[in-house]
């Protein structure tokens, strides 16, 4: 029961912070917003704050705004949002060929293609570029930590 909990609790997690941050971005532009979509906003960009650098010129504008987080972390809960949205939808238990390690070294490569590639060159990736490498990155990390709440657990005897 518990496990069902947590699993809706990040299912629901992902997907309202996703959608979150253009949200708060819509009301950061607004002329005249009201209270609360004020404090909902100035929230919303302060947690991107914590969790993320926020340099302008790697972020995302809407309507000429800033979105709260740059663009590879906006993939990164863009992809965990659309991962979770997939493991709520689907009920079929998978079984994994590689080892999640494996998966998650895997799914982190592009980004740090993308870094290395950036690093040796001085040439900055589009912010689309670093947006579907936080994609592949945070749909696989949520895919792997929500499908595997869907697990039944092992029991052992001492």
């Amino acid at each position: 029961m518990r496990m069902t909990l947590l699993r809706r609790v990040l299912i629901g997690g992902a997907i309202a912070w996703a959608a979150a941050l253009p949200a708060a971005t819509f009301v950061a532009v607004q002329a005249q917003p009201g209270a609360l979509a004020s404090l909902f906003a100035v929230s919303v960009y302060f947690v991107g704050s914590a969790v993320c650098h926020q340099l302008d010129a790697r972020s995302f504008h809407v309507l000429g705004h800033q979105m709260p987080v740059c663009a590879r972390c906006t993939g990164i809960y863009v992809g965990a949002a659309i991962a979770a949205l997939a493991v709520g939808v689907w009920r079929r238990r998978s079984t994994l060929a590689l080892n999640p390690r494996w998966l998650v070294g895997l799914a982190l490569l592009p980004a740090a293609t993308s870094l290395i590639y950036e690093w040796g060159t001085g040439v900055a990736p589009s912010n689309l570029t670093r947006a579907a490498t936080g994609v592949v990155a945070g749909g696989t990390v949520a895919w792997l930590v929500i499908a595997d709440l869907t697990r039944p657990v092992e029991r052992t005897t001492l």
